[in-house]
Formats: C-alpha cells, sequence, structure tokens
C-alpha cells in the first residue's frame, strides 16, 4: 500500500552532482557527446542495458544507451527499470511502497497500479523498501530518464536471488507495447586489473550479444539475474541486441590497477531495427575490401575490430550476397550469431565469392561489376505448430525467414528467396528441397525458427578496383 510519500535520493553528491542546475547539465552534456560520437539512432529500443556506476565513471556508456530513446521520447509513458541489489539479501523481486522516487530534478512518480497488482499475483513479489532505501543501482539512471524521456511512470524492481526464467515471466508480464521502455541495470566486472578486465568483460560482452541467457553470473556483472533474464525473454521474442559501447573505469577515470566494467546495448523488435546508413555503407566497403584482399594477397584479411563503431562489434549473424546483373554469383553466411559483425561479413563475403560450391572462385573483372547485399538475422526464434498445416498458416510471406531441421539435416531460406516463391506452400516445399529431404517430407521431428532480416546492397565501391587487381 502506498505511504503517499517519497524515496529520498541515497547518493546524490556523490554518484551524480546533487543540485539541480549542475545535475541537468552534466546529463545532458553526456548525451550531447554520446549524440555526437555516435550514428543516429534510426527506431527506438524496446529494452536498454546500461550501467549504474558514478557518472564520472560510467556516465559516458549509460548516456550511450539513452541516446538512443530519441525517437520515442513522448511515446514510451512507462519505464520498467530492474537492477541488482547490492545492500540487503533476499529471494525475488523488491518492489517500493513509496508514490514517487525524487531526484534533484524533481520526483519521478511510481506506477502504483502495476506495482501493486504485482505484489498481489505473484509470490516473489514483495514490497520491501529495504531494499530500495540505500540501492544505487536504480536511482543513478533516474536524472537519465527525465532529461530523456521526460515525465514517466517507473516501476522500480531491485532483484535478489532470482532464476532467468523468473526474471523473463515478470518482463512478460509488464512488457507491454510501445507505450512501455524496459532498462536493466548493471556494471561488468568489478576490481580486476584493466588487461585482465578487458578479457573477462569480452567473454561477457561475447554472450550478451549471442543472448546466452544464463552464461554467466555475478561475477562477471553484478546485475547478471536481471540481464540474464532479458536475454532469455529476447531470445523467445527474436529481438535484435546491438551493442552500443564498452569500457572499464581506467578508459573513463582513474587508474588501471583496478577496474569496473561498463557497457551497454540496445534491444530492439527486429522488424523495425535498422544500422543507420554509415553503418550501412561501412558494412558494404568491409565486405567489398575483404574480397579486395583476398583476389590480390590470396588470403583472408584481417579484421582489426578496435576501428570499428561498437554497432559493428555486436555478436550478430549476416549473410552476404554477391551478384552479377541481377544474377546470382555466390551466397554465404551465418544462421547462429558467434562473432563480431563486421568479422562475419569479412568471412562470409570471401566465403561466398570463392568457397560458395555452386560457383567457380571469383574473378577481379567480376568483382568490379558486382553487386553486394548483406542481410542481417534476427535472433531465430523457435515457431509453435501442431502439424504441416498449422505451420503453412503461420508463415507471413515477403516476411520470414526459415530454418527447417528434420532427419537430421538442415537448411535455410532468407526472406528474399519468396520473390521466386511467393505462397507458403512454394516456399515450405523448396525449402525441404534445399536441405535434402523430400518435397513432400514431414515427420514428427520437424523443428522450425522463424527470422527477419534487415537486408541493403550497394556495387562495389571504384575505390576498389586497383586493390582487387
Amino acid at each position: 500500500m502506498s505511504h503517499g510519500i517519497s524515496r529520498s535520493p541515497a547518493v546524490a553528491g556523490t554518484f551524480y552532482p546533487g543540485e539541480a542546475g549542475k545535475l541537468q547539465a552534466a546529463v545532458d552534456r553526456l548525451l550531447t557527446d554520446a549524440q555526437k560520437r555516435m550514428a543516429g539512432p534510426t527506431s527506438g529500443p524496446k529494452a536498454l542495458i546500461a550501467p549504474h556506476a558514478g557518472y564520472v565513471y560510467s556516465g559516458a556508456v549509460a548516456a550511450s544507451a539513452y541516446q538512443r530513446v530519441q525517437p520515442v521520447k513522448g511515446q514510451v509513458r512507462r519505464v520498467v527499470l530492474l537492477g541488482p541489489a547490492h545492500r540487503v539479501a533476499f529471494k525475488g523481486f523488491a518492489l517500493p511502497s513509496v508514490d514517487a522516487f525524487d531526484t534533484p530534478l524533481g520526483p519521478v512518480r511510481l506506477d502504483r497500479a502495476v506495482i501493486e497488482r504485482l505484489v498481489e499475483v505473484r509470490d516473489d513479489c514483495a514490497i520491501r523498501d529495504d531494499a530500495h532505501a540505500q540501492e544505487h543501482s536504480l536511482e543513478v539512471h533516474l536524472p537519465f530518464l527525465q532529461r530523456s524521456l521526460g515525465d514517466i511512470l517507473l516501476v522500480p524492481i531491485v532483484v535478489g536471488d532470482a532464476s532467468p526464467d523468473a526474471v523473463a515471466r515478470l518482463l512478460q508480464q509488464l512488457w507491454g507495447g510501445p507505450e512501455t521502455l524496459v532498462v536493466i541495470s548493471t556494471d561488468l566486472s568489478h576490481y580486476h586489473t584493466y588487461d585482465e578486465a578487458r578479457q573477462i568483460d569480452g567473454d561477457t560482452v561475447t554472450k550478451i550479444g549471442a543472448l546466452q541467457a544464463g552464461a554467466f553470473g555475478p561475477q562477471q556483472a553484478c546485475g547478471s539475474r536481471p540481464v540474464n533474464g532479458l536475454l532469455k525473454l529476447a531470445g523467445h521474442l527474436g529481438l535484435r541486441i546491438t551493442e552500443l559501447d564498452v569500457r572499464n573505469s581506467g578508459d573513463t577515470a582513474g587508474s588501471k590497477d583496478r577496474v569496473v566494467g561498463y557497457g551497454a546495448w540496445a534491444l530492439e523488435p527486429a522488424d523495425t531495427a535498422r544500422f543507420a546508413d554509415a553503418h550501412r555503407d561501412l558494412m558494404i566497403l568491409t565486405a567489398a575490401r575483404a574480397l579486395a584482399i583476398r583476389l590480390s594477397r590470396h588470403k583472408r584479411p584481417e579484421i582489426n575490430l578496435e576501428t570499428f563503431p561498437h554497432e559493428l562489434r555486436t555478436i550478430a549473424a549476416s549473410f552476404v550476397t554477391i551478384n552479377l546483373q541481377g544474377r546470382l554469383r555466390g551466397c554465404i553466411g551465418s544462421l547462429k550469431a558467434h562473432r563480431p559483425l563486421a568479422a562475419d561479413i569479412a568471412w562470409n563475403a570471401v566465403s561466398a565469392g570463392f568457397e560458395d560450391p555452386r560457383f567457380d572462385p571469383l574473378t577481379a573483372a567480376e568483382f568490379r561489376a558486382a553487386e553486394l547485399e548483406i542481410s542481417i538475422l534476427s535472433n531465430p526464434a523457435p515457431l509453435a505448430f501442431g502439424d504441416e498445416a498449422d505451420l503453412l498458416s503461420k508463415l507471413r510471406p515477403g516476411h520470414d525467414g526459415l530454418i527447417l531441421e528434420s532427419n537430421g539435416r538442415r537448411g535455410t531460406f532468407l526472406p528474399k528467396v519468396w520473390e521466386g516463391l511467393q505462397t507458403p506452400e512454394k516456399f515450405l516445399n523448396g525449402l525441404k528441397v534445399k536441405t535434402g529431404l523430400p518435397r513432400d517430407h514431414w515427420a514428427d521431428d520437424v523443428k522450425v525458427w522463424r527470422y527477419t532480416t534487415e537486408t541493403f546492397g550497394a556495387p562495389v565501391p571504384e575505390s576498389l578496383f586497383r586493390k582487387a587487381g
């Protein structure tokens, strides 16, 4: 039950400025700097993962997440904010009894109806003001939310001992539509040397990018419990995750002897996610450069990920297609996200040009005339169906990519294949044949995953013609 009072700030003046004018200036400066160094967002996120240390340490990384909400300002009316418990040990989820959380910028109103409903229907949710009183993992996000989204209703949840499944079920209850943004608060590794932290955090970043729910714990990320729950739900929903920034306190402020790691990610519905034009151009250039190097040096290129923006270091799966005068000349890709996107594109470009068993190796003359097409895959989500007719009724022509597995065989069709196989029956039967199965095959072991792609293309840049020989 609400007491009609507010929670007072616990870390104002320490983690962030305690005076309103200075706080507003600090947050606005961090957001502006993030906007300058990053390609502008093209769609709004459904969820963010962002750090919660003092602003001098992690503020720039957090700002890289919050600058992504520009497209949804005015649309988002509720924020569901989950962070780890640092001061009180408990099982389940702690919610507050108050009506608002105060910051130097003013109060953030709580969604009392949602909070009281959670406590009523879930045994693992309880009112625990003691868990919120001194907890910083939620508080440090509030000024960013106030400056980025304006007036919103907040559902603040401190996460105790809870499984990824429990967190995923909680988030699914609160998921809502475009009016709701989910924010997960976490830092990464704590108090290792700079080089050790980069190694540990690099492994964690790979697992987060691949949506490997439950693959890491509190030693790798203090907010591992809420993060793992979000990743589990994101995998089920087929969301696309984009790495925005990864650094540690040795990069931002402080010594390199004992550092804390920070990372920021945005998760978006795959149907609306879109890379900025500058990033699309860079991906085309990366594929073309890889082909040019393979033509001139007869080897695969070495990719220096440090030269790429974080968005292209995201762990992601891609397909690279080479076309000549509108006809297929090679196509190779990854079905599962397992390496940084820039490296995946470079690898698949070379494979499409020189290792597609349907074609001879690409020549320099063909390279100069080639059109490159890149498809970025969403995380494949399992498709539930009763029988073949039910499966066919759930397919979305022109939209779905499918992975089919049966009888120990697996194959895929990108959404572009709908251009030639325009009905669900033709699409599915064609995929069976590609997989090595009879056209009329059906069995109890048939499994299907659905994904979508962001696809774009362009001719090979003329600046690379000389490098290709």
